[in-house]
């Protein structure tokens, strides 16, 4: 009785995760998608909590306490991460919960494979093969995540692992893991040795894949262990027998290959590439040597930025990853409102990867509560630079570039990037003249119509503020 309702619960839960992710794809229905989402777990939970329970050779008070007791460890743990994470943490936190996952599928394969030989043969081949693919794609998944989140972190050089014939590495180690499946589904009775042999491949394979790398392609990598870790999950399912948990990896995988498709296109990135790991060297490499010189930059100060603002009839602004570090969000919020006041038509132009998380500039002007009616695309503003007075970019390097496009040469070559340099004005907020996260000179530093303000993002958007 309990294990049907659980089942009913697991179609409802299923649903409403479906639900989630339609309502995620807008703004003004994102806090309704994430409500249901919530809503959707906390049943998959209860009737989790309910088929264990029925299925369970324990005493049913036994098998509830002990889900309970995890999950209550699990809660705090990660109500802990929520509250102290900063905003600019968010992807590394992001890529290390994608680790968990990964070492859970793995968990779970070779518990299914030692229970399974122990009360009933092996489950046959379909059981070893989902066994197998669950723990290969869990392990890729584990080291890869850590290999980002420790970039991310800057805890590991952003500059990719180079290593002589790395293409020929991962295609190796590919080999050699279909050639122990085989032995794997053929002789069972040492599957225990050829899976644990695989997975020591596939754990070296998950660092080398994400260490091969660039820093400043770390955007789609986030996104691509998100695919990555639904398809563990989905595996995890298959092997359980649990049709939510497939459904639930299934909605995960899916979403993060798309996502990671659509990142591909904004930074001109090979999807198959980014599947098999390979682009960091040709796309994502950090630059060789010194960053050359391309001329003299021109400084100005908060208050002349005030006064060309002040004669502006239309202004664009771009953030990038260092406005989320410097937390500028609010007082870039308040410059807003006060330029709309004034009959200034303010809009966003916001990059696929401006941040080092997708999404994570919207999050951020969601937050400061900037109206989402002018938070734009990179593809909906870039044809209305020629028309705008000045644009406003803060924070932002590699995604404002005019390498990407003049320069066949320059490691972001062919990445769509907002053409900023097309407005009458151009002011960029740096602290100074550093190169980028994909460590990029930017030419757009040294034309005629950009003007540098150095400093604190925040600091220097108050004060302009204030001049207003």
């Amino acid at each position: 009785m309990l294990t049907q309702l659980a089942q009913a619960v697991y179609v409802v839960a299923a649903v409403l995760f479906i639900l989630s992710l339609a309502g995620l794809s807008k703004q003004t229905s994102a806090r309704r998608g994430v409500t249901l989402g919530m809503v959707g777990m906390a049943l998959a939970l209860v009737a989790t909590i309910m088929l264990a329970a029925d299925q369970s050779q324990r005493p049913v008070g036994v098998t509830i306490s002990l889900i309970v007791v995890v999950l209550l460890i699990g809660a705090a743990v990660g109500a802990w991460r929520a509250r102290s994470v900063e905003m600019t943490q968010m992807p590394e936190l992001i890529a290390i919960l994608h680790s968990f996952v990964g070492l859970a599928a793995v968990a779970v394969g070779f518990d299914s494979f030692l229970t399974e030989r122990v009360h009933a043969g092996y489950g046959g081949s379909v059981h070893l093969v989902e066994v197998f693919l669950g723990v290969l794609i869990g392990a890729v998944t584990f080291t890869g995540s850590i290999v980002a989140f420790l970039k991310l972190s800057a805890r590991m050089r952003s500059a990719p692992l180079t290593l002589p014939g790395r293409n020929w590495l991962n295609l190796g180690a590919l080999v050699a893991s279909a050639g122990l499946l085989v032995w794997f589904v053929v002789a069972p009775a040492q599957g225990l040795v050829a899976l644990g042999v695989m997975t020591v491949i596939a754990l070296l394979l998950g660092f080398h894949m994400v260490a091969a790398i660039g820093g400043g392609d770390m955007p789609v990598v986030v996104s691509m262990l998100n695919s990555y870790s639904g398809w563990a999950a989905a595996a995890a399912g298959f092997m359980l027998g649990n049709d939510l948990l497939i459904v639930t990896g299934a909605l995960v995988g899916s979403s993060g290959a798309i996502l990671s498709y659509i990142m591909c296109k904004a930074m001109n990135r090979s999807f198959v590439s980014v599947i098999l790991g390979g682009f960091g060297s040709d796309g994502g490499a950090v630059a060789a040597g010194p960053a050359a010189e391309q001329g003299e930059h021109r400084e100005i100060l908060a208050d002349g930025v005030a006064d060309l603002l002040r004669g502006a009839r239309s202004v664009v602004i771009t953030p990038g990853y260092g406005m989320a570090v410097a937390k500028a969000q609010y007082p870039v919020a308040e410059l807003v409102s006060r330029l709309r006041a004034a009959g200034v038509d303010v809009r966003f132009g916001v990059h696929p990867v401006a941040g080092r998380l997708p999404g994570h500039m919207n999050v951020l002007l969601a937050e400061a509560k900037v109206p989402y009616d002018i938070v734009l695309e990179m593809d909906e503003v870039n044809d209305d630079f020629e028309r705008t007075d000045v644009v406003l970019v803060i924070g932002a390097n590699d995604t404002v570039n005019p390498a990407a496009l003049e320069d066949p040469s320059s490691p972001i070559a062919g990445m769509p990037v907002l053409e900023v340099w097309h407005a009458k004005q151009v002011i960029v907020f740096k602290r100074s003249m550093a190169t980028g996260y994909a460590g990029v000179q930017n030419p757009l530093f040294f034309r005629e119509n950009t003007h540098m303000l150095f400093g604190d993002a925040k600091d220097q958007v108050e004060k302009i503020v204030q001049a207003l």
